[in-house]
């Protein structure tokens, strides 16, 4: 399967296209520049939005993983709206082209404040611009591939755990500290119960349902069970070896964020099950 990854070079996108590959899938890389992508992809350095016929120019892909996307972890930045439009432009491009399956990056975040168990069929009330995006986008592909011969996943992203320091998750920004040599890293309470999934088993769940093509719509990539943030965290630095300390309290808790929330992972552990992702 040829497979296209837009933000390639992203956090995300280096682990993903490696789990790509390694599944024995081909893959076309692209992003700005390229330089962290496994050197077995065919790379190709781009504003993936200024390219014209881009079908046609990431040569004739089977699938569309869609990566791409700004300030993912600026949950008010006004590019989530401003750089819809291009996103819509870009995926419709792909759609009207023929290509057999888009496969776009969604977050829990559309889903907005709300308890328990999240799946398909869960409303979504975003109460961030992020979540609005996403949302939005959703919405835009489902619409599109209506009637079409091309399939489509919305891949929902929960919250995944790093050590990377180029990130700009928790994790990322703990690893960071404690490389600069930092003793304390301000904190919320750590409360809330998130669903947390390790990098690894995220790249490894985004390649396998990418590389499947029997179960398609809203898939959860996540760990289907809820965890203290606090006890995350704590156990992450634990992990690591690392010696910085949780400074309880220095921020309050998002309004937006839930109490309690998790993914529903059914879709997710029957793909992984019966390992059909494999070239």
């Amino acid at each position: 399967m040829k497979i296209l990854v837009t933000g390639a070079n992203g956090y995300l996108g280096q682990g993903v296209v490696k789990a790509l590959l390694d599944n024995g899938h081909s893959v076309v890389a692209a992003d700005f520049k390229t330089t962290y992508v496994d050197e077995r992809a065919e790379k190709i350095d781009c504003d993936l939005f200024s390219v014209e016929n881009p079908y046609t120019y990431f040569g004739k892909p089977n699938v569309l993983l869609h990566l791409a996307w700004r300030d993912g972890f600026v949950h008010y930045s006004e590019n989530h709206i401003a750089d819809l439009p291009k996103h819509y432009h870009f995926l419709k491009q792909m759609v009207d082209a023929g290509i057999a399956k888009i496969s776009v990056m969604g977050t829990m975040h559309e889903i907005g404040f709300f308890e328990g168990s999240i799946n398909e069929n869960t409303p979504c009330h975003p109460m961030s611009l992020y979540g609005i995006g996403k949302d939005a986008l959703r919405n835009c592909v489902a619409m599109m591939t209506n009637g079409k011969h091309t399939n489509w996943q919305w891949l929902r992203g929960y919250y995944i755990v790093g050590h990377s320091e180029f990130g700009c998750s928790i994790f990322s920004k703990i690893t960071a500290a404690e490389k600069e040599g930092k003793t304390e890293f301000p904190f919320t309470m750590g409360q809330n119960q998130f669903d947390f999934i390790d990098y690894d088993d995220f790249c490894a769940q985004v390649a396998a349902v990418v590389g499947q093509d029997e179960i398609n719509g809203i898939i959860n990539i996540c760990s289907g069970k809820p965890e203290k943030l606090a006890d995350r965290v704590e156990r992450f630095i634990k992990e690591n070896g690392y010696a910085i300390k949780l400074k309880y309290g220095a921020f309050p808790d998002r309004p937006y964020d839930s109490k309690a929330v998790w993914g529903d992972n059914k879709k997710i552990t029957q793909i992984m099950n019966e390992k059909k992702y494999k070239a």
